[in-house]
């Protein structure tokens, strides 16, 4: 999917570049990203109207420092620098960059000296460098210092610069600074609507398989794979996309039934495959998270062989990837540091025979979820908590078996029908149960017992990037787990998980 006329932001690696394009969208302003190496003239062909220098783990001074000439870049378009993006421009424009003697990371307040225009400044921010900048260049103004009174934005005639991350939720006001930038610093006017992302897809769709070629859609059971089959199908036709629907043993209770038959209402091609054995055959002795996620993605291609012997030659095989689920593997564009990896991103083996196509790759899910109301899908499915496509294998830590799989199963079945029970479902991004692969001594039925520890987790968020863990009522959670302990055999503890995002992940796998 490109735009002329929109941001480009060029990724020097950090875990947040992904947020800035999310945040100029969710603004109004379309924006892509490309790695920060980009051709010149492959700049220039976009013609864009700004273009942002991302953050990123390096500093200037390391030999293998991601660099560009931010000299060209002016000559294209006006530059927003974030982080590394300001340390570089003040490096290579004549300022002056140190290491810190004390790094700065997260919340932060900045003292603001002077503005970049007549609006509301984050005084609260967010933080996470390791060099400074102790001058800026000659043509630049400082117009905010950090607690540390280092310089924490400038500003010049063509480059606007901060050294914290508008893009995080963490940062007052930062969408509107980052607003500023689009509308008074780049003159771009609003172009990136629900309907024009649809328009964009459908007509890209149509091009990219143009061949005439039959479809195999994973679909999981989740809102990303369903809106990819139900665009495929409206781009294409539902006899040229054949959807395949595995029950891996690995979903949440009553799930594939349920799910299955939402896809007919829906009138999807789809074909249902049961295959839990085969995964829990496969998943065997395996405790170690990536060689899970890996062993269920491999897994899954070999379903997908056997299906297209059932339903006939396919040319291409659609997944339903996100932008963060690029991002957590490995960035394609720029130099991210990989978090975990994912069963739907990397590629597929040349012996599938099959052309990937990826309609979803770069939207975020708030967006996915927009696109599937504008295609017709029901509301109550599209809000859904996210559920990870590896399913409840990544949610039994340790060896993933049968009984420990009716588990947890049974304790997030209570879990979730309690949420929307009191009323809390939908004030929550995602909330899960975790089995832990510990036991504790309890006592129940006056007897001792020996069993399993349940997480359970719950967290706000707007993008799965950064979250915050709910804080439910005790009187809920006390509810929850006297329920869970009476009524689901092999759990004898509960504990509810306080960890944001970051330090942890929100999955604990």
């Amino acid at each position: 999917m490109s735009e002329t006329h929109g941001i480009v932001i060029l990724d020097f690696g950090s875990q947040y570049t992904q947020l800035i394009a999310r945040r100029f969208r969710e603004l109004g302003y379309y924006a892509e990203l490309v790695p920060y190496n980009t051709p010149l003239e492959d700049l220039k062909s976009r013609s864009p109207l700004g273009l942002v220098l991302s953050g990123g783990p390096s500093s200037v001074f390391s030999e293998d420092a991601p660099q560009r000439d931010v000299k060209e870049l002016l000559e294209i378009a006006p530059v927003l620098g974030i982080c590394y993006g300001m340390q570089l421009l003040s490096h290579q424009l004549g300022g002056k960059v140190s290491p810190s003697r004390s790094r700065e990371y997260g919340h932060s307040r900045v003292k603001w000296e002077d503005s970049f225009g007549d609006f509301e400044h984050p005084q609260s921010v967010w933080m996470s460098h390791g060099d400074v900048v102790e001058k800026p260049p000659m043509d630049s103004k400082i117009i905010g210092f950090s607690e540390g009174k280092h310089p924490a934005a400038i500003k010049a005639d063509r480059y606007w610069a901060l050294q914290f991350h508008p893009e995080v939720a963490h940062t007052d006001h930062g969408s509107e600074l980052l607003r500023q930038f689009a509308d008074q610093f780049c003159s771009m006017k609003k172009n990136w609507t629900t309907k024009s992302i649809k328009d964009h897809l459908l007509e890209d769709l149509k091009e990219q398989v143009k061949s005439g070629g039959q479809v195999l859609c994973a679909l999981s059971g989740g809102v990303d794979s369903t809106v990819t089959a139900t665009l495929l199908t409206k781009a294409l036709s539902k006899e040229r996309v054949k959807c395949v629907f595995v029950d891996t043993g690995l979903l949440r209770k009553l799930e594939f039934e349920e799910v299955l038959e939402m896809y007919k209402e829906l009138g999807l091609n789809v074909h249902g495959v049961r295959a839990e054995k085969k995964f829990l055959d496969g998943l065997k002795g395996l405790t170690d998270p990536e060689e899970k996620r890996k062993k269920i993605g491999h897994l899954f291609i070999e379903v997908f062989k056997e299906a297209v012997k059932e339903i006939g030659e396919c040319e291409w095989l659609a997944q339903g990837t996100l932008y963060p689920d690029v991002i957590e593997s490995v960035s394609p564009r720029g130099t991210s540091v990989t978090i975990k990896s994912h069963h739907n991103v990397g590629g597929l083996p040349k012996d599938l025979g099959l052309k990937l196509v990826e309609p979803l790759r770069e939207l975020f899910k708030d967006e996915v979820r927009r696109l599937g109301e504008d295609l017709g899908l029901p509301r109550k499915f599209l809000w859904r908590h996210p559920f990870p496509g590896p399913g409840l294998g990544i949610r039994i830590l340790g060896e993933v078996t049968q009984a420990r799989l009716d588990i947890l199963k049974e304790a997030d079945h209570i879990y979730i029908s309690e949420l929307k029970a009191n009323g809390l479902y939908d004030e929550i991004w995602q909330a899960f149960s975790v089995l832990l692969p510990i036991r504790t001594v309890g006592v129940q039925g006056d007897g001792r017992t020996y069993d399993f520890v349940l997480g359970l987790r719950a967290v706000t968020s707007v993008d799965g990037m950064t979250a915050n863990w709910y804080p439910f009522d005790p009187a809920f959670l006390s509810m929850v787990s006297n329920k869970i302990t009476n009524e689901v055999r092999g759990v004898n503890r509960v504990v509810y998980d306080v960890t944001s995002k970051p330090p942890g992940t929100i999955e604990w796998e």
